[in-house]
């Protein structure tokens, strides 16, 4: 496939050594990570991240579990149509198309950011095809909290300019979500897929999905997420969060433990809100094994 040679090509080719597969929607391409064998783990990103972002996971994973990492489409690898309405009601429809097509069976569900309210939109109707869950800094019910330096990329004409024109949001993003600098080559990978302002579509279209009051679309879509949230309070929650985290900050995760009360919680006073980023190798290795383990209902 001319992506996979492209990544062979590309320097990120050591930090995401994995081979992309493909699933067709009438609006465009997604691809996807499918590595191993074994109950399966699916992985959804957020905004302006990609697949990259669970490469760590993906390895300490794939030897015994099929793990699949989504790139939403007009993320990551997938592609991105221009004129697309990008929205989270049409990003859970291609989640559901794409994991419909795949027949894993039930799966655990590993989210961050916008893959939060995208998988849990698709599992609350789903819900019997969800084993367990990982919440890594996310959110899926509304909240009357956006920080400032969000808030500017909502801004009519000029937030978009500077996200698409600028990558202001992306960039931005490489050393505002971690605690420790990221090292120049895993920049480079979370800014590899954003080249053009063409490619900074649905970066752009995310942050405008940002619901801030009940006018807007997307904000009856994620209450009746919230208010379904309940059918899937007897599944195994694990919760990853980084303290740091200036966007999903703690009143999140108090949000997330008013709906999950038995849900595990790790929490790293010492990361941010790329929450993988700043995790050590034996955190990694901590959430893996989890992950490992044979569910047990709550």
């Amino acid at each position: 496939m001319q992506i996979n040679g492209a990544i062979a090509q590309s320097p990120i080719r050591t930090l995401f050594p994995f081979a992309l597969s493909e699933y067709a929607l009438p609006a465009g391409v997604l691809r996807y990570v499918d590595e191993g064998a074994g109950p399966p783990v699916v992985m959804l990103h957020g905004n302006p991240t990609w697949s990259f972002f669970y490469r760590r996971l993906i390895a300490a994973l794939r030897g015994q579990r099929r793990v699949i990492a989504l790139d939403h489409l007009g993320c990551g690898l997938s592609d991105k149509p221009q004129q697309y309405h990008y929205c989270l009601a049409n990003h859970i429809a291609n989640l559901e198309q794409l994991l419909a097509h795949l027949k894993l069976g039930p799966v655990d569900l590993v989210v961050h950011d916008w893959g939060g309210a995208i998988g849990m939109g698709w599992a609350v109707r789903h819900p019997e095809q969800v084993r367990r869950i990982v919440l890594l800094n996310t959110a899926a019910f509304l909240s009357p909290h956006i920080p400032l330096r969000i808030a500017a990329g909502k801004m009519p004409k000029i937030g978009e300019w500077a996200i698409r024109q600028l990558n202001a949001f992306a960039l931005a993003a490489t050393f505002m979500t971690v605690v420790r600098p990221l090292p120049p080559e895993v920049r480079a990978g979370y800014l590899w897929p954003y080249q053009n302002p063409a490619d900074r579509i649905a970066i752009a279209r995310f942050v405008q999905d940002i619901p801030l009051h009940p006018a807007h679309p997307t904000w009856p879509v994620v209450d009746a997420i919230d208010r379904e949230l309940v059918g899937l309070r007897a599944k195994p929650v694990r919760i990853f969060w980084g303290g740091c985290d200036w966007c999903f900050d703690d009143r999140f995760l108090a949000g997330w433990l008013a709906r999950f009360p038995r849900a595990e919680v790790t929490r790293l006073d010492d990361a941010g809100h790329y929450v993988l980023e700043d995790a050590s190798d034996e955190m990694i290795g901590r959430l893996a094994r989890w992950l490992l383990e044979e569910p047990h209902e709550c």
